[in-house]
């Protein structure tokens, strides 16, 4: 079980990992967005909200998981910009 204090370090290291990835888009932003959205999903367990789902009594996506699917959207967005931004400055040579 994990305690809040853990919760709240897995939350703020998404949200600066997101937020490094939307100001400055690179490779390691993307992944390190991409890992700490996994990681929120294994130490959200006592901040999670409402349950919104539910799968089985013990299973459900709840209201903190869509944070994990915010932070693998801005992970894609933030490698397919600096994808982009390399090609660019590959093609202009």
């Amino acid at each position: 079980m994990t305690s809040v204090f853990h919760g709240l370090v897995a939350m703020n290291s998404l949200f600066a990992a997101s937020a490094w990835c939307l100001a400055r888009p690179t490779r390691l932003s993307a992944a390190a967005a991409a890992v700490a959205s996994v990681g929120w999903l294994f130490f959200n367990g006592p901040i999670e909200g409402r349950v919104l789902v539910v799968f089985s009594p013990q299973h459900g996506i709840t209201e903190s998981d869509l944070l994990s699917v915010v932070g693998v959207a801005i992970a894609a967005t933030g490698w397919w910009r600096w994808r982009r931004a390399r090609d660019r400055a590959s093609s202009s040579r």
